[in-house]
């Protein structure tokens, strides 16, 4: 039995897939002049294998995604097929007596240079395809493949170190029972994609990836953030009966739906969720949200080779925004950097990616990125009620440059004769403590604040809440962060603002009652965790809350609040 953090709640059973992505190293030894034809012939059948591998994807994206989706692969076939390529390549083996693998390299990455200097847009972008198809003849030349989870064929759950945010984008969710990764913790990507996507997790297991073999029978207890290998009989059977009444209770949850999240004394909060793709709306609705908390913007920049354009992004947001039917649904601008990261863009390596050139900070200073974004979602705003909500702020003056930014789009708009709402609100996730400290500044500037715990609690602690080693320091109870976030919310009640936290504390039972105590207007969560949350609040007085929270506030450690905590839930029931 492996014990991890149980990050997304429920039970899978099912064959192990070992998701492992090998290192390519490339050959720079150099070759004897009788081994140069040899190392062409290995070129050229390597050549073959990428070209009929690139035409089996193409016929599967055109039979699944349509013609536009497989010219992505025509173009992949036609840069495997180029003669000045293939040249280039032969003729550096022979001249510089240098292995296939190092001169296809250096090849590639002396063209996908040249493309990647031009003015001209539409070849930058081939840079990348170049690439990728460079990877693909090196892995056939060294007989290392990449496993695409897009690929799957049969029910597994996936083992690996870690999953990537394009990793889980990309996946073939239907074939995925559970996830169980070595590193991360409860507000890792692949915590919060897994709840998104109602799988079954347990992450930060340290070393499961050692521990299971391919086609190991697995046991993933999200709920326990449990997971065995290859259990006995009863066991299994004990699990299959667990993972019976589990999802009963879900299903018995699910009859609030329709029902208002009101204490029995009359205090109305709202229930938001947290959405990725319009995918996601579905789920949303089917659990009750009442509206969209976060709509995190930046799925729709992965899995691509290029910024998605205007009228791409405007399509999106609008179909969201009419999908919600009237509701409020907030979209948060590009927050891309720290653990997301987007090849295309060439951002620069970090030393502290989370502390450095993300979110708002490349926003502001790439205004055409920004523009095009905030232009596609004011013209969504004018089919519904749309909110526009800037990440990472840290200043009051960054907030102002955003507007102002905003301002010059709306004029844009104005000359055109474009609809869109002209009482648009905007907000900032408040989840840097500088931003917290000076709430009561901020909220003069904006309409609303929404807390993003994940990260105000990774600032303020200074724990990385991707690393398993101090996942014990990463504590969202911790004093310090209940005060802060009552501060918040008291600063923008001072401006009769709402506030409103989309982080994974908002979806978490045993913060429910303290959050409401303090007064929070909106809790935006997975859409999964909306019938728990709904639930709690339901069955506890807010008078009764507010004592419980004035109390959480007076005591010094996060370990004594989350016990404390854990008998309210269980009183409630």
């Amino acid at each position: 039995m492996l014990k991890g953090v149980a990050a997304s709640p429920g039970i899978a059973i099912g064959k192990a897939f070992l998701y492992t992505k090998e290192k390519v190293t490339i050959n720079v030894e150099k070759i004897e002049e009788s081994k140069v034809e040899e190392e062409i012939a290995k070129f050229r059948k390597a050549l073959e294998v990428t070209q009929e591998e690139i035409k089996k994807i193409k016929e599967k994206v055109l039979e699944k995604f349509g013609k536009e989706k497989a010219e992505i692969f025509e173009a992949h076939l036609m840069l495997a097929s180029d003669p000045e390529l293939i040249e280039g390549v032969e003729n550096m083996i022979k001249t510089e007596l240098v292995t296939a693998d190092n001169a296809v390299n250096k090849v590639i990455e002396q063209n996908a240079s040249v493309m990647e200097s031009l003015n001209d847009e539409y070849l930058r972008e081939r840079a990348v395809d170049l690439r990728d198809v460079g990877n693909r003849i090196i892995e056939n030349l060294l007989g290392v493949k990449s496993v695409n989870l897009s690929d799957l064929e049969e029910e597994v759950v996936v083992i690996a170190r870690d999953l990537t945010p394009s990793d889980t984008a990309t996946m073939k969710k239907e074939m995925v029972l559970g996830f169980a990764t070595d590193v991360g913790g409860r507000t890792s990507h692949t915590a919060i994609m897994a709840r998104s996507l109602e799988i079954p997790a347990v992450v930060g297991l340290g070393n499961v990836t050692s521990q299971v073999k391919a086609g190991d029978l697995v046991i993933v207890d999200g709920l326990e953030g449990i997971v065995i290998v290859n259990p006995d009989e009863k066991t299994v059977e004990d699990y299959k009966s667990k993972k019976e009444s589990y999802e009963k209770r879900v299903e018995g949850l699910k009859q609030l739906k329709d029902l208002p999240a009101e204490t029995p004394d009359g205090k109305k909060v709202m229930l938001a969720a947290n959405i990725g793709t319009p995918k996601d709306v579905a789920s949303a609705l089917a659990n009750g949200a009442e509206g969209v908390g976060l709509f995190r913007t930046e799925f729709l920049y992965m899995d691509r080779n290029s910024l998605p354009s205007e009228e791409e992004q405007f399509e999106a947001y609008k179909e969201v925004v009419e999908k919600m039917g009237g509701r409020p649904v907030t979209i948060r601008t590009l927050d891309i950097g720290g653990d997301k990261e987007l090849p295309y863009l060439d951002m620069p390596k970090e030393m502290n990616p989370f502390l450095g050139y993300r979110a708002i900070r490349l926003c502001l200073d790439r205004p055409d990125i920004f523009k095009t974004q905030l232009r596609a979602i004011l013209r969504a705003s004018a089919y519904g009620n749309v909110q526009i909500m800037y990440p990472m702020i840290s200043s009051v003056e960054e907030v102002r440059k955003a507007n102002s930014i905003l301002e010059e789009v709306k004029a844009e708009l104005d000359r055109e004769g474009v609809k869109y709402d002209k009482e648009i609100k905007v907000g900032i996730m408040v989840e840097i403590p500088s931003a917290a400290v000076t709430a009561d500044i901020l909220a003069k500037e904006v309409d609303f604040f929404s807390i993003g715990t994940n990260d105000l609690t990774q600032y303020t602690l200074a724990v990385d809440r991707m690393n398993e080693h101090v996942k014990e320091y990463y504590q969202p109870f911790h004093p310090a962060i209940l005060r802060l976030v009552k501060m918040v919310i008291d600063a923008a009640h001072k401006e009769g603002k709402f506030a409103a936290m989309c982080g994974e504390m908002a979806g978490d039972p045993l913060a429910a009652v303290i959050l409401l105590g303090l007064g929070l207007d909106e809790f935006s969560m997975s859409a999964t965790s909306i019938p728990e949350i709904k639930n709690i609040i339901r069955n506890v007085e807010y008078e009764k809350a507010k004592e419980i929270a004035e109390k959480a506030l007076n005591m010094s450690e996060a370990r004594e609040i989350e016990k404390m905590m854990k008998d309210v839930i269980k009183d409630i029931g």
